[in-house]
């Protein structure tokens, strides 16, 4: 009976010799993480990031929409609710605009109950151009030789 309690821890010891000798190796063969940083992120030619972020709350049959805008461009936010019953009119509400570090709250209803409700965003002024910024002086005219 001895013997084969020593074989067994023996065996046990080995396994678990084996496995944390796996794990090692697994640990040395990852790559280390690069020291250096990219000082900007790439230039993608995708827009800045933008639009508000929202939460709807559906209680019974009235739907309000809490919206913040973290971003520099203003967000044109609208609530759109669908209604649950075939005869109850879906609706969408008019266009809110949420400033940069701003805070808008939009409300709909059904007659009955709220099926769905959602939210759409849109600018509401055009992105920024590449160009030199607005009310900058123009360089020097152009010399023209004869």
């Amino acid at each position: 009976m001895r013997a084969i309690r020593h074989g067994f821890g023996a065996i046990a010891s080995v396994a678990v010799l084996i496995t944390g000798t796996a794990v090692a190796t697994e640990m040395r063969a990852a790559p280390a993480p690069s020291d250096e940083l990219p000082a900007t992120a790439p230039a993608t030619g995708e827009p800045e990031d933008f639009g508000a972020s929202c939460r709807t709350v559906v209680e019974g049959s009235h739907v309000t929409a809490h919206c913040s805008n973290p971003y520099p461009r203003t967000d044109r936010v609208r609530l759109h609710v669908e209604c649950d019953r075939w005869w109850d009119v879906d609706s969408d509400s008019a266009p809110v605009e949420v400033g940069p570090a701003d805070y808008a709250q939009v409300t709909g209803r059904c007659w009955k109950e709220v099926r769905s409700a959602w939210i759409t965003h849109e600018p509401a002024d055009p992105a920024p151009a590449a160009g030199p910024p607005p009310g900058a002086l123009p360089g020097p005219p152009p010399v023209r030789s004869s």
